[in-house]
């Protein structure tokens, strides 16, 4: 079963939701993807047990839109709130969620990562990384707060303060994605995966998940609320 919108195809594979992201382009976060992502996620929690979200060939997503960047003000703003709102639904999400990396994850994108529980990255030429501090950004509270969680002691101050950019294998050993496979595979391993942990009883997965981050889910609630 599939149904498409404009920026995100929803297809059910047996108990898992496939979320398709595809913009045509980068697979930029805005506020219409952020929207297209959160009616993916709406479908999911009623009809699936566990999700997976891909991106396009070759890109995962390279983060926020730079022409509502370069608008300002509340532009930016609701961009901000909305990719950090989906950040914040991912990393409580009430059931096992599996990334199907695609290709290029960059700022954003590789925020959406740190979000996600399991992540299978394709190999190949691809850059993941957060490249804020390298073209004059900050990143934002929320990003740091998923970093300080998911990312490897060793590379946190490398991929942050630092913008460190790695491969699919340099980023299994940062924390952005935990297994390397090829291309074809990727998209395929990830439902697979979800598949198996659709096994899991999807109560205390969400209790078990809830309980372990209760801190950062409260500081990630914080951040997004300062950013709207």
């Amino acid at each position: 079963m599939s149904e498409s919108t404009e920026l995100v195809k929803y297809e059910r594979r047996g108990d898992v939701a496939l979320l398709r992201f595809d913009d045509g382009k980068a697979n930029v976060i805005s506020p219409d993807s952020a929207a297209a992502l959160n009616a993916g996620l709406d479908r999911a929690e009623k009809e699936a047990r566990a999700l997976v979200i891909a991106g396009r060939p070759g890109r995962f997503s390279a983060g926020f839109d730079l022409s509502v960047m370069k608008q300002g003000g509340d532009a930016v703003a609701k961009m901000l709130a909305g990719g950090a709102g989906v950040g914040l639904r991912l990393f409580g999400f009430p059931m096992p969620t599996v990334a199907a990396v695609t290709g290029h994850a960059l700022a954003m994108g590789a925020v959406l990562l740190m979000s996600i529980d399991e992540r299978i990255a394709a190999r190949g030429d691809f850059k993941i990384g957060l490249n804020e501090a390298a073209i004059r950004m900050s990143l934002p509270r929320f990003a740091l707060i998923l970093a300080r969680e998911r990312l490897a002691p060793t590379h946190l101050i490398r991929a942050t303060a630092n913008a460190e950019i790695y491969s699919p294998e340099g980023a299994v050993d940062a924390g952005f994605v935990d297994r390397v496979v090829d291309p074809e595979q990727v998209v395929d391993a990830a439902v697979e995966r979800a598949e198996e942990l659709c096994e899991l009883d999807t109560g205390s997965h969400a209790a078990i998940k809830s309980s372990l981050r209760a801190e950062e889910l409260a500081a990630l609630r914080d951040s997004v609320n300062v950013v709207r």
